[in-house]
């Protein structure tokens, strides 16, 4: 089965921000473009807001005048659903009501030929369940598109319960045509990049609501040592913490309340007191003209120490003792199996995030994982009250040498981006093996959708097999209500052979 024929008419009904982007989409492949809206006029007003989007690819070169009147003749403001009859596919992109869709389509398959395609763009409703309405539901098919659609690439192919593989099929075929990067999925809560996009929310919600750090610390951290392109605060603010909360309830609801998808009371209370985020002028942080910039905290300057002792390989942190030597700062090794750790002239001992808490310790500080340790322009350490002030001083000073900016956390088990990466790496090998995505289609949406610096597995190779399940088996200890505790698929795979190389 191929993509449809350019000749083939397109409708999109719902004319919202969604609707007009998906349009624009189709109608820029080469398509004819009918639009419908149950309110009188907004299809023509969609029409013009499209058009005039047209304009603005003309103005900025990004489309040639002659392709853009060409496009403008293939668009159509339908008066009435019979004006689809002969649509090869029709993309429902309404309220994100289930009895809503549900009575549009029915409606639409009393317009429709038997052959035509039906999809919808909901992001957080069950595919399945809205096709349930439907006389054929094999023709129905979950397409998500990402906001905007004319510019993100990322679109999730979504096969319901009862969706034929010919009809998932021609769905992706069709996505490519139109120049879109489709990814296949099965109908679950939150398809690919809303399930396993949560623990990135999650984790920071948790660490600040324990007091770990504050959000712009913690956006920091996330951003200038994990890479990611924004951190969690942030990037609710400019979603919508309205939005955001509502997507993380309807997976937690999806799975009966499955403690590893638990919203957080601390965004649950900044919805209801109306703190919505930029769209507001607050959320997490101020915004508007007058509002000051949030800083993250940055310790003080401290003197870097005069040598240090590596004791292991450092694991994920092998980097380091490269860039302490470039700094200037000795590097001694003690290659007897003591651990993987850095320790300090003080006798207090460096150790990357590992689960574990720095109170359980003599005098131990933990750092945070990066994403690149060269490459990293804040590191994030975590203290207990039982630190010795001088081990302390020692690790911000030994950072500082390397060009780094630090951060103080409290006693943060798992830090910030390590136990965000164990619990995305976690979900993502759950979801492969309940036969939501293939591994490949998993990292390309958390890639593309999210803008994640690396897909799960991809990070997961890089940190070895077992460091997620490793992190999340010493978190469980110190939590057991079952937020962190590791999947079956993720046991398997940390205690599973690697046949490429024939070792654990």
């Amino acid at each position: 089965m191929t993509a449809l024929d350019l000749s083939s008419p397109v409708a999109v009904v719902g004319t919202g921000t969604m609707g007009q982007g998906i349009a624009q989409v189709a109608l820029v492949a080469g398509h004819h473009v009918r639009l419908f809206d149950a309110v009188p006029g907004r299809a023509q007003d969609a029409a013009d807001a499209i058009g005039a989007r047209l304009d603005r690819l003309v103005e900025k070169d990004r489309m040639v005048a002659a392709d853009r009147d060409a496009a403008r003749g293939r668009l159509h403001a339908a008066g009435s659903l019979a004006e689809l009859a002969d649509c090869s596919l029709v993309v429902e992109a309404v309220l994100e009501q289930l009895d809503v869709k549900q009575e549009l389509l029915r409606e639409l398959e009393d317009v429709v030929d038997d052959d035509c395609l039906l999809a919808t763009n909901t992001s957080s409703l069950s595919v399945t369940a809205i096709g349930g309405a439907l006389r054929n539901p094999g023709r129905f098919v979950g397409l998500h598109f990402f906001n905007p659609a004319p510019l993100l690439p990322l679109v999730e192919v979504v096969s319901g319960f009862a969706t034929d593989v010919t009809s998932a099929t021609r769905a992706y075929e069709m996505a490519r045509a139109w120049g879109k990067t489709p990814v296949a999925c099965a109908d679950t809560p939150g398809f690919i990049v809303n399930r396993l996009a949560r623990p990135f929310y999650a984790e920071a919600f948790a660490a600040y609501e324990a007091q770990s750090a504050d959000p712009a610390t913690i956006d920091a951290v996330l951003r200038e040592c994990g890479g990611f392109k924004m951190g969690a605060f942030e990037l609710t603010d400019l979603i919508g913490q309205d939005v955001n909360e509502a997507v993380t309830r309807s997976v937690w609801q999806a799975f009966f309340h499955d403690v590893r998808f638990t919203p957080s009371l601390a965004q649950r209370r900044l919805v209801e007191s109306g703190r919505l985020g930029r769209k507001t002028g607050q959320g997490w942080y101020e915004y508007g003209d007058d509002a000051e910039p949030a800083e993250p905290h940055t310790a003080e300057k401290a003197q870097a120490p005069a040598y240090v002792v590596a004791e292991g390989d450092l694991g994920p942190a092998a980097d380091l003792v490269a860039l302490i030597r470039e700094a200037g700062v000795p590097v001694r090794e003690d290659e007897e199996d003591h651990g993987t750790r850095l320790v300090l002239p003080s006798g207090g001992q460096l150790v990357l995030a590992d689960g574990q808490t720095s109170v359980e310790f003599r005098d131990v500080v933990y750092f945070d994982l990066a994403l690149d340790y060269r490459r990293a322009t804040r590191i994030a350490l975590s203290a207990s009250q039982d630190t010795q002030p001088q081990t302390l001083s020692e690790a911000i000073g030994l950072f500082q040498a390397l060009g780094k900016d630090v951060s103080v956390l409290g006693d943060a088990p798992g830090m910030i981006v390590a136990r965000t990466v164990a619990r995305i790496i976690d979900f993502a090998h759950d979801a492969v093996a309940k036969g939501v995505a293939t591994e490949e289609d998993v990292d390309t949406a958390m890639r593309l959708g999210v803008n994640y610096p690396l897909g799960p597995f991809e990070w997961s190779r890089r940190l070895g097999r077992s460091w997620a399940h490793e992190i999340l088996d010493e978190l469980h200890q110190r939590d057991p209500s079952g937020r962190y505790a590791p999947s079956l698929a993720l046991y398997r795979h940390a205690y599973a052979t690697d046949k490429r190389e024939g070792t654990p």
